[in-house]
């Protein structure tokens, strides 16, 4: 099980760019890359997701658009191989090929490879949508708890202050009583008995 913790260096960072706009101009996706950038990171695929979209990301906007715009002209040019032209009396098939031999059968071939890479690409794509899903859902939930917690250290830091200033005031009284009991020895009075009446003053009981 992946549990690193430490922090992400530059050399990380740049590995994970670089991975990232690999997958996006080949066509693949992002998932693919924080996979791949995880293993050779031991770190898991949603720790690399969230530094690419938290960090990353908004360092490389323009290697993003022009890896986007290359795999935009990957795909156009892959699809005028899938189908060939139209044979017509116009433009009719080479007499070295008897019609419907290679052309048709390699046709064909691609393009059911092409509609299975689109049901793996939508399906990766369900995937990734459900996840982003869950971890805004995860991020909320943090957000929530963080707010709480925020509250109980402020109610902490004010229960603090309060027993900091019942803390003083003892401190005060004791202080006030030892000198009383300090002036009535030297003058040689009887030691007096205190109490505290409820505005926290001391006055002197009679005996």
């Amino acid at each position: 099980m992946k549990v690193r913790q430490d922090a992400w260096s530059h050399e990380d960072d740049v590995l994970l760019a670089e991975t990232v706009l690999t997958h996006i101009k080949e066509g693949s996706t992002q998932l693919r890359a924080f996979d791949e950038v995880g293993d050779e990171l031991n770190r898991t695929s949603a720790a690399c997701g969230f530094r690419w979209n938290a960090v990353v990301r908004n360092r490389y906007i323009k290697e993003i658009a022009e890896a986007k715009k290359e795999r935009k002209e990957r795909k156009r040019a892959a699809s005028f191989s899938y189908y060939p032209p139209v044979r017509t009396m116009w433009n009719p098939a080479p007499q070295s090929r008897p019609a419907g031999s290679l052309d048709s059968e390699m046709s064909l071939e691609k393009v059911i490879d092409y509609l299975q890479t689109l049901t793996h690409t939508n399906q990766e794509t369900a995937a990734l949508q459900k996840k982003n899903e869950r971890l805004q859902q995860e991020n909320e939930e943090l957000k929530e708890r963080n707010q709480e917690l925020e509250k109980e250290l402020q109610k902490m830091k004010q229960d603090s202050s309060i027993i900091e200033e019942d803390y003083q005031s003892l401190i005060q009284i004791m202080n006030r009583a030892r000198r009383m009991a300090l002036l009535e020895e030297e003058e040689g009075l009887p030691a007096s008995t205190f109490k505290m009446d409820k505005n926290g003053n001391l006055e002197r009981v009679a005996k």
